[in-house]
């Protein structure tokens, strides 16, 4: 599994907008010299993340963007979800079903006798459970050395 180009792109946008201490606003343009991100790319990004409530936006002369809560308060899961919608493995399991055509996409041969189906609503929230349990204060902290794991001597 991995991430798409914006889901990432929208993780270091917001680690660049919580590392303007004390909720200073940030405007497009800083975003994208900080990040190295294209501007449109950032443009889009601040959309998005501010339609899902992320982002706050201020307009006028000093306007420009900060988190719209404490940067504690916002987790790895919420950027994502914001970028890609619900966290899912499997796309017939995603939430609305997709493209209308019932609880599954349709595109599976084995949907309708499919044995694994029921269990990925469990594997999904356990992902979104691992994501959720990473909030913005940590990516944004300086990385600290990994422990060796148990048993492994250096």
């Amino acid at each position: 599994m991995r991430l798409s180009s914006m889901a990432d792109y929208a993780v270091v946008m917001m680690i660049a907008a919580a590392r303007h201490c004390g909720g200073a606003r940030v405007n497009a343009v800083q975003l994208a010299e900080e990040t190295g991100l294209p501007a449109p790319t950032v443009q889009k990004l601040v959309s998005r993340l501010s339609a899902a409530g992320l982002l706050k936006s201020v307009r006028g002369a000093g306007g420009g963007f900060k988190l719209a809560r404490p940067a504690a308060a916002i987790t790895l899961a919420d950027i994502v979800e914001a970028v890609e919608g619900p966290i899912a493995l499997a796309t017939c399991v995603e939430a609305g079903g997709g493209q209308g055509k019932g609880p599954g996409r349709g595109d599976c041969a084995l949907e309708p006798a499919c044995s694994l189906r029921p269990h990925w609503p469990l594997v999904n929230e356990t992902l979104r459970g691992a994501l959720a349990g990473v909030a913005l204060t940590q990516l944004a902290a300086p990385p600290q050395p990994m422990a060796p794991a148990a048993g492994v001597s250096a």
